[in-house]
Formats: structure tokens, C-alpha cells, sequence
């Protein structure tokens, strides 16, 4: 049933996402995210079933009394089956227009096969030059931490 409502969602106008989200959502949120590099610098991208831009870096809600990195291994297995160990915090960051943080780990995958979920019906690698549509912070924050990671090598 899931499977079907997500989609549908997906088409609905921004504003309305966000009216949700101010109504649905606890009074503050923190959300957990995942910047998965392969070998060559290209970025992992899930395609989200619920988002208006389909494309984007795998990330979620942390539940009440969970750590942080259990949460970003937890919403990356649940949402695929990969398994991920993280390597570090790369940035916390308090939205501008949300009542939310976003803890970004850098993290790489360590077991498993791609399955697809409710929320995710596929998985790739991106040049980081070469983004599909998606949110533009998520580019923005992409692009930073390729730069960082890939002149210091």
C-alpha cells in the first residue's frame, strides 16, 4: 500500500510537502545523512519515491533515544540493504527554513546487495560534475565535500 501512496505524493506541490511536514512532524526534527564515495569520487544517489526531485543522498529521520551513527546505518539498510560503516561526521547543520538539524556522516559500504525499499527503487553512482535534478543543497553540500576529500589527495 506504501508503495503506492509514496509515489503520489511524490507529485504533490512543494508547498503542501512542507505544510505536512510543519503539521506531521515533532516541534524539532535532527536527520541523519550519508555521503558514500566510491574509489573514482563519484557520489552514491538513492531515487527516492516520495520527492518531488527523485534523486538525492540516502537520509532520514533519527528516532527518539537513538545515536546518531546507529541512525544513519539504520535508515541506509533499511531504505536498500547496505550495510555502511561511518567514518566520520562531516557537518551538523540547522535548517534555515525547517525546525531541524541534519547530522551528515561520511560513510562507506561494507556488505550487501541493493534491494529496493518503499522509499528507494533505485541506487547509482554520480560524477559529481554530472548530477541528475535534486535538491540543490544536497549538490551544494555534495560538491563541497568531493572538493575537501579529493584536493587533499
Amino acid at each position: 500500500m506504501m508503495r503506492k501512496l509514496l509515489p503520489i505524493w511524490g507529485k504533490f506541490p512543494l508547498w503542501m510537502h512542507m505544510l505536512a511536514a510543519r503539521i506531521l512532524r515533532p516541534r524539532f526534527q535532527v536527520a541523519v545523512a550519508a555521503l558514500i564515495f566510491d574509489g573514482r569520487g563519484q557520489v552514491l544517489l538513492f531515487r527516492h519515491t516520495y520527492r518531488k526531485f527523485e534523486w538525492g543522498i540516502p537520509v532520514g529521520g533519527l528516532e527518539f533515544g537513538e545515536q546518531p551513527e546507529e541512525g544513519v546505518i539504520r535508515e541506509v539498510y533499511e531504505e536498500s540493504g547496505l550495510t555502511i560503516q561511518v567514518e566520520r561526521l562531516l557537518s551538523a547543520e540547522s535548517s534555515r527554513m525547517f525546525k531541524h538539524v541534519t547530522l551528515v556522516y561520511l560513510c562507506r559500504i561494507v556488505n550487501g546487495e541493493f534491494r529496493e525499499s518503499d522509499e528507494v527503487s533505485d541506487m547509482a553512482y554520480f560524477d559529481v560534475e554530472d548530477l541528475p535534478p535534486m535538491i540543490f543543497d544536497e549538490k551544494g553540500l555534495i560538491r563541497s565535500v568531493h572538493g575537501a576529500l579529493w584536493s587533499a589527495a
